[in-house]
């Protein structure tokens, strides 16, 4: 077995980056209109009740998309450092650990989903009617785990093994399967949060067949095995340890979205947490643009650090980072411009709902480019193998929230859970982004003295 495709030689830098970016982005665009498709939908057909409820159920299964992306990127990057190093050996056997590692982790999804998915709604102070609907979401959900994480993991595989493309059109197929049948069972059928789950769950299976159907193709020289044949814990871990930073991150946002349900509830009203899912939806689309280029990002480092050339990491960073300022910067003097005509899209006419999510916007929304910042840091320092930092500013990013979610309710009521996101994410940039910075100056300083390609 060999590999057949690799950079090709002729791509600058800036290049290659948007050979990976430009597709990562849309990838992850198109698996984000699963969510926002099932909130516009949920909004006009069922109403802020639905909205209130779906957004309860997220931060749950939500989980099922990080432990998906944790495998899949942990198993990915193994796949790209393997390639770096041509050791088509190396990438077949980070593949067969990652398709084992699914199926385990769907086991034990299903288990935790069922028997425990009511417990977290009531933990979140879902009031009868909104529990009530929220579990139809999040059990239909529990019983499917298998195919949520294989759909999670599989384009990171693909996107791994040089097939960008190939990745992003598997995702815009099951986006518009779930479109299609949002419409079908939502506005037609009637059968409300089930049936938005129901439509994400077929739609994710469509990405599972096909991604299973390129590598029985002649595209990849990889192949998929469920064999427990030569697997070594080991190589599970490095993939776990590899792949958690991503997983505390999807953690991160499922704990603080239930934190800031609580506390809506508990300051505010079913209403309030209604707006704060639409606020939640303009976050969204930043966020996946920011995880997007993060992610394309990942590719090209991983292999300029398995083939030694770390000027070539530092200048794929810096324009990473200079594309994730810019888009949230751009993205919220949008919103800050024209907030009815897209809070409009989840909402039918309600006018106070329309109020308490535009002044969401303002307070919840202003710093969002450092949260980007934050996510595009998290996923270098996976990139070049140093899984404890990336790690590290994972969980820092979920623990940082709770002192800010605590006191600042008590003190500005509704105004401070809005404000408690913004301001903890300012405080933690001030000390992820100087590691990157000096991770990255040194890298530059033990470089070999050697020409490197333009950007």
């Amino acid at each position: 077995m060999q590999f057949t495709h690799s950079p090709p030689p002729t791509l600058t830098i800036s290049q290659n980056f948007w050979r990976y970016a430009i597709p990562s982005i849309a990838a992850m665009l198109v698996t984000g209109l699963y969510q926002i498709v099932d909130g516009i939908f949920v909004g006009h057909y069922v109403g802020y009740q639905g909205l209130a409820a779906i957004n309860m159920a997220w931060p749950i299964t939500y989980l099922l998309s990080g432990l998906g992306l944790m495998i899949g990127i942990g198993g990915g990057t193994l796949i790209s450092i393997a390639r770096g190093e041509n050791n088509p050996q190396h990438a077949q056997r980070a593949l067969d650990h990652a398709v084992l590692l699914i199926a385990a982790v769907s086991v034990i999804a299903l288990v935790l989903f069922v028997h425990f998915g009511e417990t977290l709604l009531t933990i979140q102070g879902a009031n009868h009617t909104i529990k009530a609907l929220a579990l139809q979401y999040v059990q239909s959900f529990g019983w499917a785990a298998f195919i949520t994480i294989f759909a999670g993991a599989i384009p990171m595989l693909i996107r791994n093994d040089d097939s960008p493309k190939i990745a992003t059109g598997l995702l815009i197929a099951g986006a518009l399967t779930n479109i299609a049948l949002d419409y079908l069972f939502i506005g037609i059928f009637k059968w409300q949060l089930q049936g938005a789950a129901i439509a994400t769950i077929i739609a994710q299976a469509v990405t599972v067949i096909g991604g299973i159907i390129y590598f029985c193709s002649s595209y990849s020289p990889l192949r998929i095995h469920l064999t427990m044949k030569n697997i070594r814990f080991n190589h599970c871990w490095k993939i776990v340890s590899l792949g958690s930073s991503v997983l505390i991150m999807y953690l991160y946002a499922s704990f603080v979205v239930a934190l800031h349900n609580y506390q809506f509830m508990q300051y505010g009203t079913e209403l309030t947490v209604g707006a704060f899912a639409i606020v939640g939806y303009m976050m969204t689309l930043y966020y996946l643009v920011a995880e997007g280029i993060a992610e394309g990002m990942q590719p090209p480092v991983s292999y300029y650090y398995g083939a030694k050339k770390p000027q070539n990491i530092s200048k794929t960073t810096y324009l990473a980072i200079k594309v994730t300022i810019i888009a949230g910067i751009t993205w919220f003097a949008l919103l800050y411009s024209f907030p009815r005509a897209l809070i409009g899209l989840f909402n039918s006419g309600n006018a106070a709902l329309t109020s308490e999510a535009i002044a969401g916007i303002k307070l919840h929304l202003f710093a969002m480019f450092l949260d980007g910042l934050i996510v595009l840091a998290t996923v270098y320092f996976m990139s070049v193998d140093k899984a404890g930092k990336a790690l590290a500013i994972s969980v820092s990013n979920m623990l940082v929230q709770l002192p800010f979610l605590y006191f600042l309710p008590q003190w500005l009521g509704v105004n401070g859970v809005w404000l408690s996101m913004p301001l903890s994410t300012i405080l933690l940039s001030f000390i992820v982004l100087p590691m990157v910075w000096s991770d990255l100056q040194q890298r530059n300083k033990i470089a070999p003295s050697m020409p490197q390609p333009a950007v």
